[in-house]
């Protein structure tokens, strides 16, 4: 079964039907790429998964549909293990990047007010543990060297890459990019979509949002294509491709 299935969800803006009957799927270590023209509705889809928004109709299930997430905070969803960055960079800016990473994984300690207070012994080994782990997911993004430097300092490409550090620091088994590879020049979109796959191969599932077909194509395991709301197509980067109603929608006619 599905790590995620996401059945007939309907959100509505007054009037306006940002999503309409949209059914999508992630199994565990797949790579899915959402595309469409701005305006289709993609972030609302994400919105909606992460909880910023409630749904108005359907049912969003996770591991293998043990879960169901309709109604739940954005806090207990990113418990259960769904992380997520943002098309507009959400970093501290002035804190450091190690600490930036450092705040991920206090969303999973176990030390209280009480450690706080008192200064306790799990505190100051809990503590240690995760500026180690923040380090090492440091050097897996390839940004060890910039640690203690403030975070707003950072060239963009660096930002990006921090803000998947973070979110990875919250140890989810389901990743959301939006728009991972944007602002970048070519070199940096190659070395993103290789971060990409190295996540994946963590057993990581991840769905991202992305414009670049030069990013997508290669990369995804399946495209699922959006347009007004609607999913028009789905299925393997070759297929979408050569989809008449996507090169229409989004491709652009040849």
């Amino acid at each position: 079964m599905a790590l995620l299935e996401v059945k007939s969800i309907v959100k509505n803006f007054g009037g306006v039907t940002a999503l309409k009957n949209i059914s999508i799927s992630v199994s565990e270590g797949e790579i899915i790429s959402l595309i469409g023209p701005n305006g289709a509705g993609k972030t609302s889809f994400f919105n909606c998964v992460t909880g910023l928004l409630p749904i108005d109709s359907g049912e969003i299930l996770f591991k293998e549909g043990k879960i169901g997430l309709n109604g739940l905070s954005p806090n207990k969803i990113l418990e259960i293990g769904i992380a997520r960055t943002f098309q507009n960079l959400r970093i501290f800016k002035n804190m450091t990047v190690l600490e930036n990473v450092a705040i991920g994984f206090h969303t999973r300690t176990r030390s209280g007010l009480w450690d706080a207070l008192f200064g306790t012994r799990r505190l100051k080994v809990e503590e240690g543990m995760i500026f180690a782990k923040s380090a090492e997911l440091l050097r897996f993004m390839g940004i060890e060297n910039q640690a203690n430097e403030v975070a707003g300092n950072l060239p963009y490409g660096s930002q990006k890459r921090l803000e998947i550090a973070r979110a990875l620091a919250c140890g989810p088994k389901l990743l959301l990019l939006d728009e991972p590879a944007a602002g970048m020049n070519p070199k940096e979109k190659e070395e993103i979509a290789a971060l990409v796959r190295k996540i994946r191969d963590k057993n990581i599932a991840v769905l991202l949002i992305e414009h670049d077909m030069k990013v997508v194509m290669p990369l995804s395991d399946r495209v699922v294509v959006m347009d007004e709301g609607a999913k028009i197509a789905e299925g393997e980067p070759a297929q979408i491709q050569k989809n008449p109603r996507v090169i229409q929608a989004y491709l652009g006619e040849p």
